[in-house]
């Protein structure tokens, strides 16, 4: 059966890796939305070569490109079993997505949100840029900042609205969080 998990939360709080074992475990393929657009520039795809020219310029990839692409991608796979990791960010991304998942009959097992308070995210941030050297975490950035916020509330209520949202403390263990995910989900508990 086709199959989709969307992780949600801020910088920082384990979502990516969290979705990164749960998608090795349940054999599902993780779709990030920047890997596709890389791809498909690569590859010089139709969709690759409408992106190509935004990205370069810095600019974002309107919505109808990203959801074209991922509809390739869903297309592409006999029987979809993906998870979007940081994927929708925008209201109108998520209703677009339910759109692509009914019309494949791909069933939606939740929306998990994960969550740590503000200290614990900059800690890990920082960890995170040492480890990994990324300039993109550091003690300016505030993972619940008013941006993050404002793009990601709407998000939240959409999906309490649709029933799917499954809040998830990402504080602890990393085989506790992933425990407390294979429950929200109604999977086997390993």
């Amino acid at each position: 059966m086709a199959e989709a998990v969307i992780f949600l939360g801020p910088p920082g709080a384990g979502k990516g890796t969290q979705a990164k074992r749960l998608a090795l475990e349940l054999g599902f393929r993780q779709l990030s939305t920047g890997d596709i657009l890389r791809s498909h520039v690569a590859r010089g795809t139709e969709l690759g070569q409408q992106a190509k020219p935004l990205m370069e310029a810095g600019k974002l990839v309107p919505d109808e490109i990203i959801l074209g692409l991922i509809g390739q991608e869903l297309a592409e796979m006999p029987d979809p079993k993906v998870i979007f990791d940081g994927f929708p960010r925008t209201l109108a991304q998520a209703e677009a997505l339910d759109r692509l998942l009914s019309e494949r009959q791909i069933r939606l097992l939740g929306v998990l949100l994960v969550t740590a308070p503000e200290e614990e995210l900059v800690r890990r941030l920082l960890g995170r840029a040492l480890e990994e050297g990324r300039s993109d975490d550091n003690e300016h950035t505030s993972p619940a900042d008013v941006e993050y916020r404002q793009k990601t509330q709407p998000l939240v209520d959409y999906y309490k609205k649709t029933g799917h949202l499954k809040e998830i403390n990402g504080l602890g263990k990393v085989d506790e969080v992933y425990q407390a995910i294979q429950k929200a989900l109604g999977l086997r508990v390993s």
